[in-house]
This record gives C-alpha cells, structure tokens and sequence, in this order.
C-alpha cells in the first residue's frame, strides 16, 4: 500500500530540515506522536539515527522502531520500519514550489510473506485513508511550527 500526502509550507528549506530532521524532540512538534526514544545516533549525519516512535492508533499506543536509511541534506531522508511482516518504508522530501517550499510524506507498506500479503488485501483499502489524514496532520504540524517561528 502506499499512501502520500504534501503540504506547502512558507518557510526555508533550512529551517523546515531542521524541523523535520528534529526527531529527538518531534513529540513536541508533531501531534500524533506520543513518545520518541533515540536508541542510535550516527557520529555525523542523519543515516543510522535509530529510534522508537509511540503514536495513538485506533486508541492504543502502537510503538515501532524506525532508523534512517538514505539521506541527503536539505532533500529528503528515508526511514524504515519492520513489524508483524511488513517493511515500512517512509520518505519525506522537499521541493521548491513557486509560493514556497512543498514538502511530502510517502509511505510504502510492503508486505513480506504469504500471510502478511493475505492480511494486507482487506486491510489496505481500510488503512489507507487513516494513514492518509495522519501524514497530513503530520505534515500541518511541521508546517505550523516551521511558519510560527
């Protein structure tokens, strides 16, 4: 499944990396995370910063352990995540755009075995939409701190 939302956010593409590449204090910045726990920080750079997130889904905090992949500054990064049989990939990147900088969040959910593609079928069509408004209520809070600064 992969699911991707943007926002455009009136700001530099400095500041909104740093905004973005905050993970260590993203639950101040981002309403749906609950709680960030850096497990790995890389000596320079964002590639191989590990952590694990804890969001609210569907009312229960569900926690999973993200590390970044690839990453080229003021660009894009990429994270991935694995649990219960699926590969999560995430990227967020920034572009300029003629009324500012757009940035965009995608997420690809890759099923690994037999059963977890047997459970993805049913399950996409209703997740999509709920991981579709997360990102972009993610996203609206990366551009409301960014643009209050």
């Amino acid at each position: 499944m992969f699911v991707e939302a943007q926002v455009t956010i009136n700001g530099s593409k400095a500041a909104i990396w740093a905004a973005i590449t905050d993970i260590e204090h993203a639950s101040e910045t981002i309403s749906g995370i609950e709680n960030i726990e850096v497990l790995e920080k890389p000596a320079t750079g964002l590639v191989g910063l590990r952590w694990r997130e804890t969001r609210m889904l569907f009312g229960k905090p569900a926690t999973a352990e993200k590390w970044v992949t690839e990453a080229v500054e003021n660009e894009f990064y990429k994270t991935r995540a694995e649990d219960n049989g699926f590969v999560f990939i995430t990227t967020i990147r920034m572009s300029e755009s003629g009324g500012g900088i757009t940035l965009t969040s995608s997420h690809d959910s890759q099923p690994q075995g037999f059963a977890a593609k047997l459970m993805s079928l049913p399950m996409g069509l209703l997740f999509k939409g709920v991981a579709k408004k997360a990102i972009l209520q993610d996203l609206n809070d990366i551009k409301s701190a960014v643009e209050q600064k």
